[in-house]
Formats: C-alpha cells, structure tokens, sequence
C-alpha cells in the first residue's frame, strides 16, 4: 500500500484508489475460478446452511418486539447477520461471486474464463440452495427454534409474497448491485469490514430488495410449510431473484466498475 507524507512528518496509508481495487477483485476471482469443484461446493453448501441465521435473528427479533410500526425496522438488524458470518468467514455466496467471477472474464475474454465463470456460479448456486433448502426443512420440521420463532420465521418470510414474479426481479437488481458493492469496497475497508456489511445488507433488508440466497431460504421454508406452490417457489420467487441479482451484480455493477478503469488495467 502506498504512504504519503503527513504534514507532522509521519506517514498515512493512502487508500486503494479504482485500478487497485480491481486488481485486487480481479485476483481473488481468479483464485476462485482455480479452485476445485469439491472445495466450491462444500464452501458454498457451508454459507447456503450458514445464511440461515439472517431467518433465525430476523425472526427472534421480530417475535420479542411489540407489534409496533418500528417493528420491521428493529427486526431487520438480524438481516446481516447471516451475511456476516458467510463474507467474513470467507464461504462462497452466489451473489458475492458475480463481481469476483466476472472481473476476469471482461478483463481478460476467452472461452476458458466464460467456461470457469458458469461452473463456478453453477457449482456454488447449486450448493447454496442445497443448504438453505437443508436448513429451511430443519426449521420447517420443528428441528430448530421453538414455536414462537418458527411463526415469526413464517411471518418475515411471508413478505416475499407480496410481490410478483416481475416484482421479484426488478428488486433482485438493486440487491445484486449492492453485495457486488460489498465485494468491490472489502479490499480497501478490511478493517471496517463489519460496518460495511451491516450498512449495506440492512440497506437490502429494509429496502425491500430481494436477495436470491436469503430469499431462498424464505421460500424453501414457505413452500415445506405448505404455503406456497413448487412453481410459484421455481418460477415466481427463485428464478427472478437469481436472474435480477445476475444483471445487478455480474451485469451493472461488474460494467461499471470494470469501465472506469479499462484502458488503464494491467496484468
């Protein structure tokens, strides 16, 4: 990292400026195209099960506070926690991934990066629906939390419905950009980390935005306790959630973050 000279004589770390961050994006994707199936898989089963907890501290909150007009926007502070543990734990995430996979790609086009680029959304996509569908049938079967939290895990999840298909895609953009955003800011804030990701996903939360994984669980835990159909669960909550987190992240973000500095990148 480069320094500059304060005025007292001392030194100050300068922050990363565009074509750092990118350098440093581009090269953890690069790691994660690298990586063998097996590894992408368990990481990505891993933060599919751990994302979990964003449902759980949602619904605990949202079971302790009054039924108050405040309520969701108390209970919405349990939001970030799954993303917490899943980014700072270092799991593989869909949404997280569609910056770091594309980078590369755009940077560099050839067959093998498009290939790499689809097995390992394929792969870690696959491997986070498993584990929230596992965890989402835990809770569904009485296995974890008590009556009370079960309930209030159905009510917070029961907001996913209110929206249409087309609704359900258009706010799955904004949600994309933003956890592309997280994954933009990390290398030049690590040590604000924690901040950034509970600024940015209870910005998700209390928007409305919809998250493919998070929702995920949501409807997997909808469709277990009998109160949504398997197509509507396919076609009307997952597929335009995965496909709006897509263009936000992979498509707007990933352009507009690799156009500011094209021209200027180096190997």
């Amino acid at each position: 990292m480069e320094q500059n000279e304060g005025a007292s004589g001392g030194t100050a770390q300068k922050a990363a400026d565009a074509k750092d961050l990118h350098r440093a994006v581009r090269e953890a994707g690069e790691s994660e195209l690298d990586r063998p199936a097996g590894a992408l898989f368990w990481s990505g089963l891993a933060a599919g099960i751990a994302i979990h907890s964003s449902l759980i501290a949602e619904g605990a909150l949202h079971a302790g506070l009054p039924d108050a007009p405040w309520r969701g926007l108390v209970a919405s502070f349990g939001y970030p926690v799954g993303f917490l543990v899943v980014i700072l734990g270092r799991m593989q995430l869909f949404t997280e991934s569609t910056i770091t996979a594309m980078l590369p790609l755009v940077t560099r086009p050839s067959g093998w990066a498009l290939r790499r680029t689809l097995r390992l959304w394929g792969i870690v996509l696959l491997a986070n629906l498993i584990g929230t569908a596992l965890a989402a049938a835990m809770v569904a079967g009485g296995a974890l939390g008590n009556a009370e939290i079960r309930e209030a895990m159905l009510s917070v999840s029961a907001r996913i419905l209110e929206l249409g298909g087309w609704e359900t895609f258009v706010n799955a953009i904004p949600a994309g950009f933003l956890i592309a955003v997280v994954a933009w800011i990390l290398p030049n804030g690590r040590t604000q980390a924690f901040w950034i990701i509970l600024a940015i996903t209870y910005v998700i939360a209390i928007a409305g935005f919809s998250h493919s994984i998070v929702g995920a669980d949501e409807t997997f835990l909808l469709l277990f306790t009998g109160q949504v159909t398997l197509e509507r669960a396919l076609f009307g909550l997952l597929m335009p959630a995965i496909l709006g987190n897509l263009i936000g992240g992979a498509g707007l973000f990933t352009l507009l973050a690799h156009g500011q500095v094209q021209g200027e990148t180096r190997d």
